[in-house]
């Protein structure tokens, strides 16, 4: 229970350090539903790789205007921009990094993660591509954002 209770307090303290501007409150009351705030914004991408994200939960269900999901990319967009993305050591990376960073799905993450514990560190991307699971494509699409 205390677990809980410290989780909830620690999520409502990052929702609260999101930046002001127009569409925070409508990102905050769409997004924390089904994310803590870390794993929403953690994506950083570009225009197109928000709307994508918002095109997928819409997909889950999520509802609001077009009025209010054009506000959340804006915000998102200027707030959590892609060319802020560092790169990601898949050698070191803990999941939450893999997927917002290479924009792997959480089996994915997982299923790299299992791969390097079993099979020991990375060498290339070609190491990487061989993980079962992981959409290789991907991979190659993300290869400057990686590093060994």
């Amino acid at each position: 229970m205390t677990r809980v209770i410290l989780f909830l307090l620690f999520s409502a303290n990052l929702w609260a350090q999101l930046p002001e501007g127009p569409g925070r409150e409508e990102t905050e009351r769409l997004c924390r539903n089904c994310h803590e705030l870390e794993r929403s914004v953690s994506r950083r991408q570009d225009r197109d790789g928000w709307q994508d994200t918002i095109n997928k939960m819409v997909a889950f269900g999520t509802k609001a205007t077009d009025q209010e999901f054009a506000l959340i990319i804006d915000y998102l967009t200027k707030h959590f921009p892609a060319e802020e993305i560092p790169q990601v050591n898949v050698n070191q990376a803990a999941a939450i990094e893999l997927e917002s960073r290479l924009s792997l799905r959480r089996s994915q993450a997982a299923a790299v993660i299992a791969y390097r514990t079993k099979n020991g560190k990375f060498k290339s991307i070609e190491d990487l591509k061989k993980v079962p699971g992981v959409d290789a494509e991907k991979i190659e699409a993300k290869k400057d954002r990686i590093t060994f």
